[in-house]
């Protein structure tokens, strides 16, 4: 086995573990994309818990919330002690500030080799439509419509 010593590398580890408070959520990287009249958003998420996964919605802000734990590695011989461990655990999350126009009735979310996967349905009322352009001669009247005036 070969391990690499180096010690600014280890010491920006230590730093970073001793600054990072543990109950401080992390963020976890994302691909957003549209596809057809559909937002679909993947998150990376390798090694999380499904029954962590949490996502909730209120008002136009999507909340995304995940853990991953350490694994316990008891055993008869003892605790393990790590030589490495750059792997992040714990609590991530993340939040997306989702703009008017989305059916946020009927988000649905799969989580499939660590990747997770939300859809958005664009609402019906967002998607573009075509107006059709009469082309008569003649003025029409609006029925139910009067103009007051003198």
């Amino acid at each position: 086995m070969l391990l690499q010593f180096d010690p600014f590398r280890d010491f920006n580890r230590l730093a970073n573990e001793m600054l990072r408070a543990s109950r401080t959520p992390q963020s976890m990287p994302m691909d957003v994309y549209r596809l057809g009249d559909h937002y679909v958003i993947e998150f990376d998420l390798p090694g999380a818990d499904s029954d962590s996964l949490e996502l909730t919605t209120e008002k136009n802000t999507l909340t995304v919330r995940a853990e991953r734990r350490t694994p316990a590695h008891g055993s008869e011989q003892g605790e393990a002690s790590y030589l490495t461990a750059e792997r992040p655990r714990g609590t991530f999350s993340r939040q997306l500030l989702l703009g008017d126009g989305l059916d946020m009735n009927n988000i649905a979310a799969d989580y499939k080799d660590g990747v997770l996967t939300v859809t958005i349905p664009v609402a019906e009322e967002s998607k573009p439509r075509r107006i059709s352009v009469g082309r008569s001669s003649e003025r029409k009247v609006i029925e139910g419509f009067t103009q007051s005036g003198s």
